[in-house]
Formats: C-alpha cells, structure tokens, sequence
C-alpha cells in the first residue's frame, strides 16, 4: 500500500460527495415534476410519447397497478429481445455473420439484460451482431436502469405521502428517467469517452497482419497432434462508446468486450477508468439526497449516505490491503505467513491500473450492482476476492444499483427503525409513519429471497456433476466460483470468479431464473411497503422517537445489514474464501 494508493481512493471518495447534492437535486425535479433546464426540449418529446403510447400522465397508480404495468414492460421488452438473439443472422448491421444464439444461452442473456444484471456466459465480440448490441442490449441498459430508478423513487413516495392510495405513474416516471435523466448524461459521456479513444463505429472488424507469423499446436479430434501457422489478427471493433456511457451510468456492466473494462477500447486511460468508477456511484449516491429533499429530512438522507460510505471504505481497504499484501507461497523467502509477495499481487490485473485501481474498481463495481471489471475477481487473492463477493451478499446496498441500491437500503432502514423499537418498547416510526407487523413481513420477504435463491441453486451445483464440471479449482476456490455465480446472479450484478464455464444448459438456465427471481420477486414486498406506508397518517415525534438523522442511527443501519449478512452466509464463506485463505498461509495451493 502507497500513500498514492490512498490519495486515489480519497479522491474518489471527495468525487462521489460532490455530485451527490447536484444529482439529487436534478432528481428530485424530474420526479417532481419541477421546472428543469431541459423542459424546452424534452417537453413537447415527452407529450408526443404520452400521445402516441395513450398513457395519461396525470393519472397515478395504486402499488398493485404500478407493480403490474413494471412487470408487463420487462416480460414483453425480454421477449423482444431473445428474439431477437434467436434470428440475428438474417436481421442487418451484422457484418461478421454471426449466427443464431443457441436457446439456452439466448434465454440466459434476455433475462440477464432485462434485470439489469448482464451476466455474460459468452464472448460478445465473437458472438453479438451490432444490431444486437444496440437494439438490444443496450435498450436494455437504459430501460432497466430507468426501471431501478423508477421502483426507488415509488418508494421514497410511499414514505412521504400522507394517506394516499397512490405511489406514481410508472409510464411517466420511466419515460422522465430515460428523457431527463440517462439519456443526455449518456450523450455526453459517450462523447467524452470518444475523446479519450474508446472506439465508436460500424464498420467490420479490422484485419492486422502480424510481423511475426504464429505457430499454433494442438490436438485433433482423432488425437493426433496439429499445427496452424497464423499471420492475420482479427481486431473487434464497434459502437463500444455509446455502450460504454449507459454500461456504467446505469451500473448495468456488460461490455463490448469480453474483457470488460480491461480492454483498451473500452477503458483507454487513467482518466476513462476514473471517470466509469465515478458513473457507478453517480446516480446510486444521488438518489440519496433524492430520499431526503423528497421525505423533508435532508440529514435523514445524508445518514444513509453515511452508513453506505462506511461499508465501502471497510471494504475498499481490506481489498487494497489483500491485493498489496499478495500471496505469501510467492514470496521467494521462506514460507511463513508474514511473508509478503514482492510489489503484491499483480495475477489477473492490467498493468496500466496496478493494484490500487484494480481493488478500487472491484470494490465499486460489487457494491453497486455493476458487475463491471477492470481486472479478473477470480485471481484475487482469497481475502481480496471476499470483498467483492460479500459486497454482493450485503445485498448490494452499498450505494448499490440504481434504484436498487436505495431501495434495497430502504428495507433494511425499516429493519433497523423496527430493532430500535424493539429495544426501547413501544411501537418504531420512520419518518412519522409507525412501522408495522406487515411492514415488517414484506421486508424479511425481500431480504429473504436472495439467500434462499444463492444457497438452493449453490447447493445443487456443488454436489452435481453438472456444477462440479464446471469449474476450474478444486477444493474451496472451485466452491467460491460456483457460490459466486448464483450470488451474482441473484443479486443482479454480472461479475464473476470467470475460471468457472456458465456457458452451459444448466448455468445458462439456473442463473437466468435466478437473475428474474432476484430482481422481480424482491421488488413485489418493496412495493407493497409502499402502498402501505402511502396510506398511513403520520404521528407527531416524542421523546421515544428514534431519530434517523444521527451517526447512531448509521451505526444501526450498518450493523443491521452485517449481521443479516453474516448470520445468512458466514458458513458458506468459511468453506469457500476464509478456509482458502487459512490453507494458503499454511503453504497449501491448489
């Protein structure tokens, strides 16, 4: 660890804090319906869309309704798209002739891509037609990003709405989302990232022929050996920077290239990677101050702010501190564990970011559902990869997804208001509204969704052939790479310990239904919440109020949501990480 290291790490920290204020506000104008820089232009846009699309934006839905029409939208745009992946070989802009999708895997993607996950069991550059890219995949960044944002802001209304039946129209929030919100960042951003040299065209991909010719050796089918001498390179190009803008804004994740953010067509420089881990943050930190200007406790706002900066600076610095550490079997003195390795552990990073922006990256991308990289999570060390991994168990609350990440803190909030009441005896209140048996029931059934998901489907997978096949570790490591799978998945973030192979008839169907379930059926209690906190009336504060503006209540929040996570998956990270961990000090490798 340097002193550089750190400056980096704060100066990203002080980066996030600045934009959190402005983006809030913006925010809170756009779902209010307050007057915006962008009206002139978007207005008459957005009236035209109501028109033609028959949606009348005055009138507002009950939770049930908004829940419906959110479901009906993402069913009909997945169906769209595994079509579309399905026929892609006959549809245009598709000038390398890449051919169908098999089902499997073309069903995996369209769930993935629909909830935001972008779980990629393929090499995109080998395997998506342009169109595919752009009128499908990255449709689906902005819509279901918009979707995240949307559900969070429902529930920010359900909290500080007085006896309504009513949470919003989500037409009108979706379309104002996309208009206002995503679409002009992402036009800029795209722009700036051209800038710095990511690549934005259409054309076919480029041939280089190599200086030195290749010889390539293997084995036939028939089990003779085989030689290839190779003098051309294929170099994939596309439209990466439009991609690029709403694969980060939106923490969606999934790249152009199968490298993600490794490849420098995708990230180029120190500046482009700086500013992807900013956008991921972005709007996940914004909805924050969003939460507090719209409930009337701007504090309340910054608490929570403060209780997801917490668990990323912990986070942050035990990554940096394992990565910089590195292995002690690798050390080159005797094999002790204070033995350090040599300028730390550099396996599986890009040199142009070093250690420090590669345990940055990873620690940013898994607390919010990104699930981008810039270096491989599976050649972490054990401790280093822990942290991307329980960042995802958490429930990617961290700032988390867009939406997401707030609505996801949101039940835990209400968990932690509901333990305060608990200790001191009378009933909680949050925010004026008391905290009841079915607020309460609704939050553990969000919150238990995703464990029941990841342990079930791990479970399976790692007493059956068709699980163990996959993997390229035995022992626990093997265990981490098929944990992590279904913990990304579930949790829609798309990251993965990649030594494992999901391209299969099983993970292409179990990490698909787990992606629907971690997303759909989470968000259904979180929207019952909403209608029910919506219809409450509000109580005046007493002296037993437990305020939700202090450090304690951070220091609640945060305990709450390490103690669920602990007590859920502690004895499967003892088997997987932590035990991986203990036999590496004691010289044991696999």
């Amino acid at each position: 660890m340097s002193a550089n290291g750190w400056f980096q790490i704060g100066l990203f920290v002080a980066a996030v804090f600045l934009l959190t204020k402005p983006l809030g506000v913006f925010m809170v104008r756009v779902f209010e319906r307050e007057k915006t820089f962008l009206d002139f232009i978007l207005r008459p846009i957005e009236r035209l869309i109501y028109r033609l699309a028959g949606v009348d934006e005055k009138r507002e839905m009950r939770w049930t309704e908004y829940g419906v029409a959110m479901l009906v939208f993402s069913g009909v745009s997945m169906l769209l798209l595994y079509l579309m992946e399905r026929v892609q070989l006959w549809l245009p802009l598709n000038p390398q002739k890449f051919t169908n999708l098999e089902s499997y895997l073309a069903w995996n993607t369209a769930a993935s891509f629909t909830t935001n996950t972008n779980w990629q069991a393929y090499t995109p550059e080998t395997t998506m037609s342009y169109l595919t890219q752009m009128a499908g995949l990255a449709y689906h960044n902005f819509t279901s990003a918009a979707v995240g944002i949307a559900l969070a802001i429902a529930l920010i209304r359900g909290i500080s709405r007085r006896e309504s039946k009513t949470i919003g129209n989500f037409w009108v929030d979706m379309t104002r989302c996309l208009l206002w919100v995503l679409l002009p960042a992402c036009l800029l951003i795209a722009m700036i990232f051209v800038s710095q040299g990511v690549v934005q065209n259409l054309k076919p991909y480029a041939t280089a022929q190599l200086v030195e010719p290749q010889t390539i050796t293997g084995t036939g089918a028939d089990g003779k050996p085989t030689s290839k001498v190779v003098t051309q390179q294929i170099i994939a190009t596309g439209p990466v920077a439009s991609q690029e803008a709403i694969k980060m804004f939106g923490t969606n994740g999934g790249g152009f290239f199968n490298a993600n953010s490794a490849h420098p067509f995708e990230n180029p420089t120190p500046f482009s990677n700086f500013l992807q881990m900013i956008l991921i943050f972005a709007i996940p930190a914004g909805l924050t101050f969003t939460l507090g200007r719209m409930t009337h406790s701007p504090r309340h706002g910054w608490a929570v702010w403060a209780a997801m900066l917490s668990l990323f600076l912990v986070g942050v610095s035990t990554a940096y501190w394992a990565e910089a550490r590195g292995n002690p079997l690798l050390a080159g003195v005797d094999q002790q564990a204070s033995a350090t390795q040599s300028g730390g552990n550099m396996e599986g990073k890009e040199v142009r970011f070093g250690i420090t922006n590669s345990a940055l990256f990873a620690t940013v991308t898994t607390d919010a559902s990104c699930g981008a990289i810039n270096g491989w999570h599976d050649s972490f060390t054990p401790l280093g990869g822990l942290v991307p991994l329980t960042n995802i168990l958490l429930g990617e609350v961290v700032f988390g997804g867009v939406g997401s990440g707030l609505y996801g803190m949101l039940v835990f909030v209400i968990l932690a208001v509901f333990l305060a009441g608990l200790m001191v005896g009378r009933t909680p209140e949050y925010l004026g509204k008391k905290i009841e048996a079915y607020d309460v029931k609704m939050a553990a059934l969000a919150i238990l969704i995703f464990p029941l998901t990841v342990l079930l489907f791990s479970a399976v997978s790692s007493v059956s052939a068709f699980g163990t096949s996959s993997i390229s570790n035995p022992g626990p490591h093997g265990l981490s790479q098929i944990f992590y799978a279904f913990t990304s998945a579930t949790g829609n973030n798309g990251s993965a310990f990649a030594g494992i192979n999901a391209n299969t008839q099983w993970f292409n169907a179990s990490t698909g239904i787990s992606t629907l379930l971690g997303r759909f059926f989470a968000v259904i209690p979180i929207l019952a919440i909403a209608g029910n906190l919506a219809r409450k009336k509000t109580v005046p504060q007493s002296a037993g109020t437990f305020p939700v503006t202090t450090p304690l209540f951070s220091m609640l929040l945060v305990s709450t949501v390490l103690i669920i996570g602990a007590l859920t998956f502690f004895p499967v990270l003892s088997l997987g990480p932590i035990l991986e961990h203990l036999l590496m000090l004691a010289g044991r490798s696999f």
